[in-house]
């Protein structure tokens, strides 16, 4: 079994950095391989809306880290996407490689599980915590919960690893995915059954 973890933050071995640090170690304790995918420094455009990727399965742009990221995620049993927050949201560059990840592409994730973790130096953590869960939420991805809601405070990761529940949640997180993981494993129960999608616009 093995877990994604997108770091997404410019910095690669920052805050951000630290803290999913912390949730591998735990994971590994358990016997969970892990990757940190930090998704880099240079620009990742947005969602066009374009379709494409519904009949690919890959968006159409690829010049940036997006299809790669997708590919992995594929190939991944669990995912735990972390992000630095900038006034009180996640890093406008992860928001844009998740729009696209997941914009017509997530049923190849569906049931796996996920959790966020954010990264701020005072405050806005949880707003942000909320926005990246709602990519897990719409994808039918269990969202593995913590002991407290997923952020770490520190302007360095030296201030960080100063935060003790923080890196305990952290912590614990790992602890919570490495269990959901094993027991789905464990029980080998077939996915339930998909109805067909029913889509309302709400107009007359």
């Amino acid at each position: 079994m093995n877990v994604l973890l997108i770091n997404g933050s410019p910095k690669k071995n920052g805050c951000t950095f630290t803290a999913l640090s912390e949730v591998a170690g735990n994971l590994e304790k358990h016997g969970i391989s892990t990757e940190i995918f930090h998704i880099g420094t240079r620009p990742i455009s947005g969602c066009i809306a374009c379709g494409k990727c519904a009949s690919t399965g890959l968006c159409i742009m690829k010049d940036d880290p997006v299809n790669d990221c997708i590919e992995r995620l594929k190939n991944a049993d669990g995912l735990i996407v972390g992000s630095p927050v900038y006034y009180a949201a996640p890093n406008a560059s992860v928001c844009a490689l998740l729009d696209r990840v997941f914009y017509y592409k997530s049923a190849p994730y569906r049931l796996k599980p996920a959790a966020a973790v954010v990264s701020c130096r005072r405050g806005g953590a949880s707003a942000a915590f909320d926005r990246l869960n709602k990519y897990f939420t719409i994808a039918q991805m269990p969202v593995v919960a913590s002991s407290y809601w997923n952020s770490v405070h520190g302007n360095t990761p030296e201030e960080t690893r100063q935060d003790a529940e923080g890196l305990q949640v952290m912590r614990t997180l790992g602890d919570n995915m490495a269990w959901l993981l094993k027991s789905i494993a464990a029980a080998n129960i077939p996915k339930p059954e998909q109805e067909t999608k029913i889509w309302t616009n709400f107009i007359r």
